[in-house]
């Protein structure tokens, strides 16, 4: 629960930033000076860029999170029983090890988001972020587009 509370509370300061950034720049905008009025209007842009990350970032969340649970109702996540260093993370080479079955159910199985799911967090574990979000997006989006309730 407490990385829900920070989410909000981080969310909550993001939406407080926005709107401040948002009065500076009505107040840039209705300035006579061009220079002014061009950042006004640039100013504008920002807020509604920082808006739509938040709510894109909070259903990413979200919709992961609900995804999680169903696997894992199911019994279907992977064993957390990879060596950790001091931080919490995965040894990577550990985590690289255990890495192929995931590919390997994903290539079997190209159109389940349960593999999908599985492989973002095998990606995760293995440190690798980036393919981590993409694998779990394609898994909401499967799972979205599948007929079966997840």
């Amino acid at each position: 629960m407490s990385v829900r509370l920070g989410a909000a509370l981080m969310a909550v300061l993001l939406l407080l930033y926005l709107g401040l950034v948002g009065a500076l720049a009505v107040r840039l905008v209705v300035v006579d000076d061009p220079v002014a009025r061009g950042l006004g209007i640039a100013l504008i842009v920002l807020p509604l860029l920082g808006g739509w990350a938040l709510i894109a970032e909070v259903l990413f969340g979200l919709r992961s999170e609900r995804l999680g649970r169903i696997v894992a109702a199911e019994g279907e996540l992977p064993a957390d029983a990879l060596p950790r260093r001091p931080s919490g993370r995965p040894v990577r080479a550990d985590a690289m090890a255990a890495f192929p079955p995931y590919q390997e159910a994903v290539e079997a199985e190209p159109e389940s988001w349960r593999a999908w799911f599985r492989l973002g967090l095998a990606y995760d574990a293995a440190g690798d972020r980036r393919r981590a979000r993409g694998a779990i997006r394609r898994a909401i989006r499967l799972s979205r587009q599948s007929a079966e309730p997840a």
